[in-house]
C-alpha cells in the first residue's frame, strides 16, 4: 500500500513537471559574436518597415526572409515576445522587432542579409 501511494505521488509529480515544461518557453535566440542567432547558429535579422509587434514582411517577402517561427504554446520569455502574423502564424520578436532568417545565408555565421535593400539588419542584443 505504501509503495502504491509513493508510486502515485511520483507519477503525479512527474506529470506536473511535464505540464510546466510544455507551457514554458525559453529564449528562442542566442547571442553569438555580437548578433542574435537561432539555435542552429543562423543569423537573425530585423526589417525597418516593421512596427512594434507587427510584421510588414508577408507573402513573397516571407519566402526570402522566413519568420523565426514560434511553436505552438510558445509565450513571451524576457525580451522575446510572440507576435501573430497576418496569416495567423506566430513569430518571435526581440524588443518588439520581429525576427527573420535570410534564405541566402547557407551556414551558421553567414551574415549576407545585413544591409539588403537598406532595410534589413542583423539583430543585435
Amino acid at each position: 500500500m505504501k509503495l502504491s501511494i509513493l508510486a502515485l505521488t511520483v507519477a503525479l509529480g512527474l506529470g506536473a513537471c511535464d505540464a510546466y515544461a510544455a507551457g514554458h518557453s525559453s529564449a528562442p535566440a542566442i547571442e553569438a559574436n555580437g548578433i542574435l542567432t537561432n539555435a542552429d547558429g543562423m543569423s537573425l535579422y530585423t526589417f525597418d518597415p516593421d512596427t512594434a509587434t507587427t510584421s510588414a514582411c508577408n507573402g513573397g517577402c516571407a519566402k526570402s526572409w522566413p519568420p523565426l517561427a514560434a511553436g505552438e504554446g510558445a509565450h513571451d520569455a524576457g525580451d522575446f515576445t510572440v507576435i501573430t502574423r497576418e496569416d495567423g502564424t506566430t513569430q518571435w520578436a526581440y524588443l518588439g522587432q520581429p525576427l527573420y532568417l535570410w534564405i541566402n545565408d547557407r551556414k551558421p555565421g553567414d551574415t549576407t542579409g545585413d544591409g539588403v535593400g537598406g532595410k534589413w539588419h542583423l539583430a543585435r542584443p
